[in-house]
Parts: structure tokens; sequence; C-alpha cells
């Protein structure tokens, strides 16, 4: 009797050996390698619908079906990052457009640029001519407020021009790359709107500083040729 049971004792543990050794090999040459599966090659799970992972489960072998977390996290971590949008390139704006208070350029009612205007002239045209040939002519206009005579404002407004060119010449911009002109009281500052602004035409502190955006010089491009691309 005793020996009926060691026998079928031993032929169990043999069936159970054979059957692990079995699913193993399943686990080994299919998709699910990370996983026990049956002898029909489904995935093995336990009361709770989780699968059995194998001594070779590592987190890359996780499937949709056991692990979804995982895969998504995978797939998350994977996903190719878009291609960054090609700029599309745009009609050429003008390398050089500034316009200067006269104050910054030059003393009340004078017409000599002051060390501070040099430096504004030296940062925002100096360098922009030197850094873009494109542009061949540049067009600098002094303009000056209404009080005073026409004349008077006129001649103002082109002494002024021809000073920021003359000191644009000293800094190595060539003469022939520079154009003046001096349109006087001729043309109000348009965002400013002195003209309803500033009342009268007695030459008062108050209406000084209110026609100041009125005393400007202005610098842009006249000619610039295409960049090639």
């Amino acid at each position: 009797m005793k020996i009926t049971l060691v026998k079928q004792l031993v032929l169990s543990l043999t069936l159970a050996t054979g059957i692990s050794a079995v699913n193993t090999a399943f686990a080994h040459d299919v998709a699910n390698a990370g996983y026990l599966i049956d002898t029909r090659g489904s995935v093995v799970k336990n009361n709770y619908n989780q699968c059995w992972r194998t001594g070779y489960w590592t987190p890359a072998m996780a499937t949709a079906e056991c692990d979804p977390d995982l895969v998504k996290k995978e797939e998350k971590k994977e996903a190719p990052k878009a291609a960054a949008p090609v700029p599309v390139a745009g009609p050429a704006a003008p390398a050089i457009k500034v316009s200067f208070k006269a104050e910054t350029l030059f003393d009340f009612d004078k017409a000599v640029v002051r060390a501070e205007g040099k430096k504004e002239l030296d940062d925002k045209v100096v360098a922009s001519m030197k850094a873009h040939p494109e542009v061949e002519l540049l067009l600098v206009t002094g303009h000056a407020d209404r009080i005073g005579s026409d004349k008077y404002n006129q001649k103002l407004s082109e002494r002024r021009a021809a000073a920021v060119k003359d000191y644009l010449a000293s800094q190595g911009i060539a003469a022939d790359r520079v154009k003046t002109a001096g349109k006087g009281e001729s043309m109000p500052n348009p965002d400013a709107d002195t003209a309803n602004k500033c009342k009268g035409n007695k030459k008062t502190k108050k209406l000084i500083e209110c026609l100041q955006p009125d005393r400007r010089v202005t610098v842009e491009p006249e000619i610039q040729v295409p960049t090639k691309k």
C-alpha cells in the first residue's frame, strides 16, 4: 500500500515538473515570453485575473493583456517627437528703420550731434549699415516743430539731417549710401496729434515740451536690394 502511494506521489511530481517545463518552453517560444502560458498558448491567470510572470519577465516584455499600464508608459515614452514646422520666408523687412527724438541727437535749436546722440547712431544705424550691405541707399530726414518761421525750421531740419550723414561717414559708412532731406514743420508726427493737443504758437516751455514728438530725425532704407537665399 505504501509503495503504491509513493509511486503515485512520484508520478504526480513528474507530471507537474513536465507541465512546468512545457509551460516554460512555451513561454520562451511565443510573443508572451514574459508570462506563463498553457499548452494552448494562452496566458495563465490566477483567480484575480492576473497574469503569472515567469522568472525571465522584464518590463520590456509587458503586454497590453497583462500589464496595460506599463505598455502605455512605454508607448508614451518612445513616441517620436513631432517635427518642428519649417518657417516660411516672408518678404524681407527693412534692415534699418528708426526714429530719433531730436533732443537725443542735438541740443535744442542746434545741429551738432551730441555725445549721447553719437552712441545712439553707433548702436542703431552704423552697426546695422555695416551688417546689411544690401541697403544701398539710406534716407535720413530731419523734422522740426512749428515754433519759429517756416524758412528757419526748414533750414534747421536740413542741417540736422546733414549732421547725421556727416557723422555716419566719419564712422566708415560711404557717403554715397546716405541721402538727406529736410521737411521742416511740414510733417508733424502723425502718432502724436500735436496740431490738436498743443495749442498756440508762442514759444513757452509748455509748448516746447508738447511739440517734442514733432522734432525728430527718421532713418530708413530708400533702396534695398533683395538678399540672396
